[in-house]
């Protein structure tokens, strides 16, 4: 499906997305507390988190890179299934937020890892925003599955803030969630980035974020396979 983009939008795109190219993303520490039942998954489960971060494209284009992560799927997360469809959801009056939720293999990625590759690659500091992208479907949030997911999540944003991570307050919220409640969006919202790479949108915001990525999880990288003969 095409999505028509205002210049107006693009314009704003562009002037954030050349501010943020010219940032230096910080990296940031690992959670304290391990997510215990990464320890205890047997060889061949998988685990899940939920997050949002400004549009899902970017989100699901980010997530997708890194190694140990079996499938990264975008969706809307925090309000009823009722107004789980983009055209509500882009009101911002629904209660729910752009989200993505990561199924991923412990015994090479933990929980730990993946929220510190969230909090490295959006601004956790904007109420309600990435960019040019604004409501309450853009904001910060973790979305998590059982209860020590939440205190990981809480005791990190607690860190961050108590060491100045950043230069302003992180302001993501901790929104428990039943993976019941998280609903797959549209099919043409899936592997966005990845199939429409010369979208402008995805040009100017979500390919820099996934190039910063790149550069600063290289080690956590998906290994690329060798060309066929």
């Amino acid at each position: 499906m095409l999505i028509a983009v205002p210049v107006v939008a693009l314009l704003a795109w562009a002037g954030y997305a050349a501010v943020e190219g010219k940032e230096e993303i910080k990296m940031l520490p690992l959670p304290a507390t391990e997510y215990a039942p990464d320890k205890a998954t047997k060889a061949g489960e998988t685990r899940t988190l939920v997050v949002a971060g400004g549009c899902f494209w970017c989100v699901e284009g980010v997530f997708e890179q890194l190694d140990g992560v079996k499938g990264a799927v975008s969706g809307y997360a925090g309000g009823t299934k009722a107004t789980a469809n983009y055209k509500a959801v882009c009101t911002g009056e629904t209660g729910h937020a752009e989200a993505v939720a990561v199924t991923y293999d412990p015994s090479k990625i933990t929980f730990g890892e993946l929220l510190q590759v969230f909090f490295t690659t959006h601004d956790p500091t904007s109420k309600n925003r990435q960019g040019a992208d604004v409501g309450t479907q853009y904001r910060s949030a973790v979305f998590p599955l059982d209860d020590e997911q939440k205190k990981i999540a809480e005791e990190y944003i607690a860190k961050l803030n108590e060491t100045k991570a950043f230069p302003k307050p992180v302001v993501t919220t901790v929104e428990p969630l039943k993976m019941a409640d998280f609903y797959v969006a549209e099919d043409y919202h899936q592997d966005y980035a990845a199939c429409n790479p010369n979208n402008p949108y995805i040009r100017g915001v979500a390919a820099p974020k996934i190039e910063k990525t790149k550069e600063k999880f290289a080690d956590k990288l998906k290994k690329e396979e060798p060309a066929k003969k």
